[in-house]
């Protein structure tokens, strides 16, 4: 008996396998065999994972413990921010108190709200480069700064992004443009975030001697996602005239300029200046954050159209009756429950089950996408998803997430660096089979 038979063995109750084969065994299709197999792994890995025993459990509790109070300094860090933001002459600018008070509503509503994962690697791939050597409260608060940089970036992002794209709810709230005391001003203050970050690299990292090299960083990032977001906007322009101009090499263009450089590359390339490093010295691990960048894209899209609404907190846009109900309770907007998952169907997006679909379906399939794509009706959309199903996606996107992880995970063992290693399987780890 191997060890991962054994570790299941001694800890999944009796019975519970062979009822689990059983279950499998009288599906009636491959496409529900592999879902049902899926879900059944990862219930037993959370079997093993609440019923760990003796050192492992207590290393696990350890790091779970250690993470939480990193997340905890990393927020009182955005406190600390905000405040010089919001309080020092060389941010402020003669604020007034009705600016200020903007100001701060603004940046509470947008940029601590999300799972910060992309600030918080930051911090952690930093602590992973400076392990062995003591790291003090200095360099710790540096590598916070840099963290909520890239999340000042990710709302500025997402504030313009939902204006473009007409979206309605983020983070489960009312976008920030859709407050009814806010509406188009949001553009400005998408703008003012973006600045924010300038200023305060620049206040904290200007006497570094890497300072040139982290502006250089942050500029390139910041033309590459602007990039990126003009190919998604033209791409759904000319999709919106002909669907057969959805192409895999045109989708992952996309995808690498607006979200790989800075959603997963821009935190690693932080931490190594942070440590001194030099960033061409480090391509390959550049390659690779990248292309982990375009695997997380391709869960978005699928979760988009398959995922949990109220696990992923987006909803389907709310027909224009409702808005001024929903304008009213505009603070509460997140009790409302809308039971829709993203629009990238009605929004005519460039996404990868459209993609997949171009390729796959049949001339009768094709009809169907072609008349209902990007149309907002109901029975469009599900006209769309019912295609999706009978050309078996949610199956091809299993398949393709397990081939590109054992992809990242051979990759990674045969990177030499061991905390270059342990960075790139945190990131998989965050990332794979997640569920928002």
């Amino acid at each position: 008996m191997g060890a991962l038979a054994a570790s299941i063995a001694s800890h999944v109750p009796s019975g519970m396998l062979s009822a689990g084969l059983a279950a499998l065994a009288a599906l009636p299709n491959p496409g529900e065999l592999v879902r049902k197999a899926a879900r059944l792994e990862d219930e037993l890995r959370e079997l093993l994972r609440l019923n760990g025993r003796g050192a492992g459990a207590g290393a696990e509790q350890g790091a779970g413990n250690g993470a939480q109070q990193t997340r905890e300094r990393f927020l009182r860090a955005y406190e600390r921010l905000k405040d010089e933001l919001l309080n020092d002459r060389a941010f402020n600018f003669d604020f007034t108190e009705e600016t200020r008070q903007w100001v701060a509503k603004m940046l509470d509503y947008n940029v601590p709200g999300g799972k910060l994962n992309r600030g918080l690697s930051v911090i952690d791939s930093y602590m992973l480069l400076r392990e062995g050597t003591e790291v003090d409260e200095e360099d710790f608060y540096l590598a916070c700064v840099l963290g909520w940089c890239i999340e000042w970036l990710q709302a500025s992002a997402l504030v313009m992004d939902d204006i473009t794209d007409n979206a309605y709810t983020r983070r489960d709230n009312l976008c920030w443009y859709k407050l009814p005391t806010v509406g188009l001003s949001a553009i400005n203050d998408g703008v003012l975030l973006k600045c924010h970050v300038q200023a305060i690299i620049k206040r904290y990292f200007k006497e570094k001697f890497y300072f040139m090299e982290l502006m250089e960083l942050w500029n390139e990032i910041g033309l590459q996602t602007a990039m990126g977001q003009m190919l998604d906007l033209i791409t759904t322009h000319t999709g919106a005239k002909d669907l057969a101009r959805y192409r895999i090499q045109g989708y992952r263009r996309i995808v690498k300029y607006k979200t790989s450089y800075y959603s997963f590359y821009l935190p690693v390339a932080c931490a190594l200046l942070l440590n001194g490093a030099k960033l061409s010295d480090y391509v390959e691990l550049k390659n690779v954050l990248i292309e982990m960048g375009v695997y997380f894209q391709i869960q978005d899209d699928y979760l988009d159209c398959f995922g949990d609404p109220q696990v992923i907190g987006k909803v389907q846009k709310i027909h224009t009756l409702c808005l001024p109900y929903c304008f009213l309770l505009a603070s509460e907007f997140h009790c409302l429950t809308v039971l829709q998952v993203g629009t990238d169907i009605e929004d005519y997006k460039c996404s990868w089950l459209i993609v997949q679909a171009m390729e796959l379906a049949n001339e009768n399939e094709m009809k169907i996408l072609y008349e209902n794509y990007g149309k907002s009706c109901p029975e469009c959309v599900a006209a769309v998803k019912n295609v999706y199903k009978e050309l078996d996606l949610q199956d091809i996107f299993l398949e393709y997430e397990s081939r590109v992880y054992k992809h990242l995970v051979s990759t990674i063992d045969a990177e030499p660096d061991r905390a270059i290693r342990e960075i790139l399987k945190i990131f998989l780890k965050k990332i794979y089979r997640r569920k928002k």
